[in-house]
């Protein structure tokens, strides 16, 4: 299927939709970087992980590599110990099960949103962003070799 839109220019562009069953088996999935901010006022934050949830393979899955020296050229005396625990929650959320704690009985979709709600706290969600995978996994650890490492 596609769309013909009429630019001010006065060309033609057609816009291909995808509509479900239609994306060569890939699925819509939505990702968020996981930041550090070790001094929230100061407002700077190096990538340190990413999260991934696939609606239609009930997928949520996180990625994490904290860079100390980076972490630490930031914030001396940040407390490195406690961001790893904080981003090691994050990966047991996702994962479900008895180690995910409260969200153990939430679905994937719900434990996504819960994850990337706004906290200012030290590890804090970016945006939402979305894209086409077949494999969500494989598309998380992608995303964390391309956007954090």
């Amino acid at each position: 299927m596609s769309e013909r839109h009429i630019h001010m220019a006065g060309s033609v562009v057609e816009r291909h939709i995808i509509r479900g069953g239609q994306g060569g088996d890939r699925d819509v999935y939505e990702y968020a970087l996981l930041r550090v901010v070790p001094r929230v006022e100061r407002g700077e934050c190096i990538n340190a992980g990413v999260l991934v949830y696939c609606r239609a393979q009930a997928y949520v899955g996180a990625r994490t590599h904290l860079d100390e020296a980076r972490l630490l050229a930031l914030d001396p005396a940040a407390d490195v110990a406690g961001i790893r625990a904080a981003l090691g929650a994050v990966e047991r959320v996702c994962g479900g099960g008895e180690a995910a704690g409260q969200a153990a009985g939430d679905d994937a979709g719900r434990r996504f949103r819960w994850l990337i709600a706004p906290r200012s706290t030290v590890v804090q969600p970016g945006p939402v962003h979305t894209g086409l995978t077949a494999d969500p996994a494989a598309e998380t650890q992608r995303l964390l070799d391309l956007l954090v490492r």
